[in-house]
């Protein structure tokens, strides 16, 4: 009899499912579920471009919708296909993403109390209002646990869990003290999947807390009592309403709960893999390995890749957790804070209406109209900072650059130039990493800009110097959470579900010589600019970018 297994992937605006048939890696089925509050899913606050929560009720409805909608699809597709043949259930989501919740585990939201207060809802990974916090938490870790930050690339993130936790605290005492703990959403939604919600009971991802949370089993798991009380003295008894342990995506979480397996149309007792971050798990969909760089392209970039387990601390990088992806690897995560979120804006701010009536045909035009351009001929450098620095500088509080427009430039030029910068931003955390002996031969690229923008890929594979695979499926995401659920149940191992079902398109994007040494004098410029604008104490000077970007461009346009 076949097997299948399901992978659900909640990203920043929706959340999708995906049944593979873990004989042969075929998709069964797949359906997207857009949360409906807010702004595409996002609570925010016109008075502060810093806020982005959720609605966890969003979450639960579509899991419901989601699942279904996967179900009628594959019986549509394979009319062998029977829900009792589903082996396991994977689950990723953002982060960090945390929830405050009661004693029960039940979002503090859902209470009367506080359904209209917008800090009870889910903190979602890019929300930046706790960057206070996060320099508080770094300069205090620097003085006296500087062990602490060595894991997560030298600066704690106001994205991450104790600066929003400690932003709570300090903004909102009423939610703080009405939370009996607090929850990453990749942990809630298995635990409410398997009908235990108790805090001190349900089973945390060494994935989150290893990124997010300072959690190294080298220092007892947690940041200790004595470092919490110096950031606020609330936080450790909060720390004993946390966990002692957390576990890998090759460990179940719990069994589907009768009530859940009632919702959802499937039978009880389905093995629920322990949650991660998606990008981890999207890496695992696309095929990590040692020297394979995964870039999960959409809104943001996350960068995944894996270690062996004596790897050195690499300053700038999101974070190093053992077993976070591949288990028995060091997970090593990177990224950068807006990739598809710049293009989107610069299609609904500045693209004028001559390139297309909505955002596909700009894009599509766009696309049609630089492909034919040669690197630096528009003259435009731009930094990709629009929502801050993720990797190497991790500073949220950088903002984007755009030099040497002209009464000529057009949009195009200016998309194609927000590419580059994309690929610059890609190519500083590549060579950070092998400066500190991580290697990168090539370099796997999933989501839906891969697939669509084949410019964009000859672009990536031009600034890198490597060869750009691509993931055939679009749904990486929940392609790699579905082969965690299938493990987890014990079916195969990782090694060999990811050799049968994880595939690339024909087309590998190797680099252009030509056009790599052009790319190699603009990346320095973009060098130039990095440091100046994102290093503090930065010396040196600007007075000739202006001027290199005139010479290349003129060279570029005659040549």
């Amino acid at each position: 009899m076949p097997n299948y297994a399901l992978g659900l992937d909640y990203g920043t605006n929706s959340c999708r499912s995906l049944i593979i048939d873990l004989e042969n890696g075929r998709e069964l089925g797949s359906t997207v579920f857009p949360y409906p509050s807010g702004d595409h899913g996002i609570l925010t606050d016109p008075n502060d471009p810093n806020v982005a929560r959720q609605n966890p009720q969003d979450y639960l409805d579509g899991c419901v919708s989601i699942i279904r909608g996967a179900i009628v699809q594959a019986h549509a597709v394979d009319t062998a296909f029977r829900v009792e043949d589903i082996v396991g259930i994977g689950i990723d989501t953002t982060g960090s993403t945390v929830i405050p919740v009661d004693s029960d585990g039940v979002p503090v939201v859902f209470q009367d109390a506080f359904k209209d207060n917008i800090n009870a809802h889910v903190w979602l990974w890019k929300d930046h209002t706790s960057y206070r916090e996060a320099e508080q938490i770094t300069n205090l870790a620097k003085e006296v646990r500087p062990e602490y930050l060595a894991k997560c690339g030298g600066v704690y993130s106001s994205e991450w869990w104790w600066a929003k936790i400690l932003h709570i605290r300090n903004v909102d005492a009423g939610v703080y003290d009405a939370a009996y703990s607090f929850v990453e959403h990749c942990d809630w939604l298995p635990a409410v999947l398997a009908g235990n919600t108790n805090p001190l009971t349900l089973t945390r991802s060494v994935c989150s807390a290893g990124h997010k949370a300072m959690y190294n089993a080298a220092w007892g798991g947690l940041p200790d009592e004595e470092f919490l009380g110096r950031l606020d003295p609330a936080l450790p008894d909060l720390r004993r309403r946390l966990y002692e342990t957390a576990d890998a995506s090759d460990t179940a979480a719990g069994t589907l709960s009768a009530e859940w397996a009632g919702k959802l149309g499937l039978p009880e007792g389905i093995t629920i893999a322990v949650g991660a971050f998606d990008c981890h798990m999207g890496a695992v969909g696309a095929g990590v390995k040692k020297g394979t760089l995964v870039k999960v392209l959409g809104t943001s970039t996350c960068d995944i890749t894996v270690a062996d387990s004596d790897v050195a601390d690499v300053p700038g990088l999101c974070g190093q957790v053992l077993s976070s992806v591949v288990p028995g690897q060091v997970g090593v995560e990177a990224g950068q804070s807006a990739v598809g979120d710049l293009f989107l804006w610069l299609v609904h701010h500045l693209v004028p209406e001559g390139y297309g009536a909505d955002v596909s045909e700009k894009f599509a035009a766009m696309e049609e109209e630089m492909k034919c351009q040669l690197p630096g001929a528009s003259g435009l450098l731009a930094l990709d900072w629009n929502n801050g620095n993720r990797t190497v500088l991790t500073d949220v509080r950088l903002s984007g650059l755009m030099l040497g427009q002209t009464l000529h430039t057009q949009a195009h030029e200016i998309y194609r130039a927000y590419i580059e910068a994309t690929a610059y931003g890609a190519l500083t955390i590549i060579n950070r990493m092998e400066e500190h002996g991580i290697r990168v031969d090539e370099v796997v690229t999933t989501g839906g800009l891969s697939l669509k923008n084949a410019t964009m890929m000859q672009i990536y594979a031009d600034v890198l110097g490597r060869p750009m695979k691509v993931s055939r499926s679009e749904q990486t995401c929940a392609m790699g959470a579905a082969i965690f659920g299938a493990v987890a149940s014990g079916y195969a191992s990782l090694t060999k579900l990811q050799k049968v079902v994880v595939e690339y398109t024909e087309t590998i994007y190797q680099p252009d010589p030509s056009n790599q040494s052009v790319y190699a004098q603009l990346y320095e410029l973009y060098k130039t600019l990095h440091d100046a604008f994102g290093k503090t104490g930065w010396s040196g000077s600007l007075d000739h970018v202006m001027k290199d970007l005139i010479a290349i461009r003129e060279n570029q346009r005659t040549s």
